[in-house]
């Protein structure tokens, strides 16, 4: 069976020079710059938080992005940005097809940049399928060595940059140049180096095609106005060579010199018709442009077009872009649901978090003036970046006594957190309350300065006859 097997054949994108290849190069530098050097913004939050715009900090337990605080518990907020991300995802994909994964995907960016390195030291298609498929030569080996090492150096910086995102990028970075980095550190760097070096070195178009489910279900987000890349067969075909001076009478205008499948990353022939491998970089554009300029014929042989113009064109009739349409409007209308939700469950986030747990054993104590008294553990989340006092009060006991202690030692009713830290507190709760079932009561925390800041906590108080 292993005959309907064949080995992967690499791909030799050829250098092409047109307004999407710009854009590319546009879309890789701007996308490079931010990734790294995004964790060396600087964002105030006072003198008692990480001052890092962006920061995921792992052993305090929160993430930052720039004016957003994430804690643990608020996982529903991660939740909502992944959902976010998805919906825009495919609301773009449904209008502009996969320009996400022809401009901005990461494994594009790098690949670009890994295979432009390869162009620099090993030179243009040909010359690089002549050097990997000829014999070791000096040349050979000194080219492909230069390649590699500038490759790593490359995976290597990409490593360290995703690693400062959870870390403070500066001291991070005079660790490294002290010599006095965790092995923690160096063990991810050293992981994600290799990934890197192995994902745009080698796998390249292998992941879009066999690792990223996107290719697969991408289909489904499309419909006959979607943003596509198409080969325009009606004024294309036949296709044939062509020299100068041929006539065009009774001919297509494709002179099938292939150069659009020289220069797509992917090698597909897009003049196959729409492809799962083909991520819409309109490479192909471009060198199908640049050989209509040669044979003096207009542009738009291969183009971004959709379906239904392509169609309107054969008719001699005009389609125009429909921006809305019910696939469009169904994106957006979850896209702005989800961003009221976020927005307002960011705007509506308490700044403290009050948390209540009964002791267990034993549920209650009688005193020997008759009073029962049950005991509590408090935590207390301040959410702010300020040191806070919060006091403390029942509602739901008549004359209730309220003693706070803390690491042993019995404390007034003065509950201290630290900014952005949580607190733990024991409490004891007295009341001269006649035996009955379990007593609902409410335990509210008050900011002592501020009484608008407060949180509360719906509780039992548990009596001598509640067992």
């Amino acid at each position: 069976m292993f005959e309907y097997f064949g080995k992967q054949e690499k791909i030799y994108p050829k250098r092409v020079w047109g307004k999407y290849r710009q854009l590319k190069w546009i879309a890789m530098i701007w996308a490079l710059g931010i990734y790294y050097l995004t964790p060396f913004l600087r964002w105030d939050r006072g003198p008692f938080a990480p001052d890092q715009a962006v920061l995921i900090d792992l052993p305090n337990r929160k993430a930052y992005w720039f004016w957003i605080e994430i804690w643990p518990q608020e996982v529903y907020i991660l939740t909502g940005i992944l959902i976010l991300a998805a919906i825009a995802l495919f609301f773009v994909t449904s209008l502009f097809g996969r320009v996400w994964c022809g401009y901005f995907c990461p494994q594009t960016v790098w690949t670009d940049l890994f295979v432009w390195v390869e162009r620099i030291v090993q030179g243009d298609r040909n010359a690089r399928k002549k050097l990997q498929e000829g014999p070791w030569t000096w040349e050979k080996i000194y080219k492909l060595a230069i390649t590699h090492f500038i490759w790593i150096i490359i995976a290597w910086c990409t490593a360290g940059s995703f690693v400062l995102y959870f870390n403070d990028a500066p001291t991070l970075v005079a660790s490294f140049l002290d010599f006095n980095v965790s092995p923690t550190v160096l063990y991810f760097i050293g992981g994600l180096t290799f990934s890197t070096y192995l994902m745009a070195g080698y796998a390249r178009e292998q992941v879009c095609i066999y690792m990223c489910p996107y290719a697969r279900f991408q289909s489904a987000m499309f419909d006959r106005d979607t943003l596509i890349i198409g080969y325009d067969t009606q004024r294309g075909e036949p296709r044939g060579k062509h020299k100068a001076g041929d006539s065009w009478e009774g001919r297509g205008h494709c002179i099938d010199c292939t150069a659009c499948v020289q220069v797509c990353p992917m090698g597909i022939d897009i003049r196959d018709g729409l492809q799962m491998e083909c991520v819409a970089c309109g490479l192909c554009i471009d060198a199908c442009n640049g050989i209509m300029d040669k044979v003096g014929l207009p542009h738009g042989l291969i183009r971004y077009d959709t379906t239904n113009h392509m169609e309107a064109i054969v008719k001699g009739g005009k389609e125009k872009f429909r921006f809305l349409r019910p696939r469009t409007i169904y994106y957006i209308s979850v896209l702005s649901v989800v961003a009221i939700l976020m927005l307002y469950a960011l705007i509506a986030r308490p700044p403290v978090e009050l948390h209540v747990l009964h002791d267990r054993n034993p549920l209650f104590v009688q005193l020997s003036n008759g009073s029962i008294r049950n005991g509590y553990t408090l935590k207390i989340l301040n959410k702010t970046h300020e040191p806070r006092v919060y006091e403390l009060s029942v509602e739901g006991l008549s004359n209730p006594e309220i003693e706070v202690k803390a690491a042993g030692t019995t404390a007034f009713n003065a509950l201290k957190v630290m900014p952005d830290g949580v607190a733990s507190y024991h409490v004891l709760l007295s009341s001269e309350v006649q035996p009955s079932d379990p007593i609902d009561i409410k335990l509210i925390l008050t900011d002592a300065k501020d009484k608008t800041i407060r949180d509360e906590y719906n509780t039992v108080f548990i009596t001598r006859n509640s067992q």
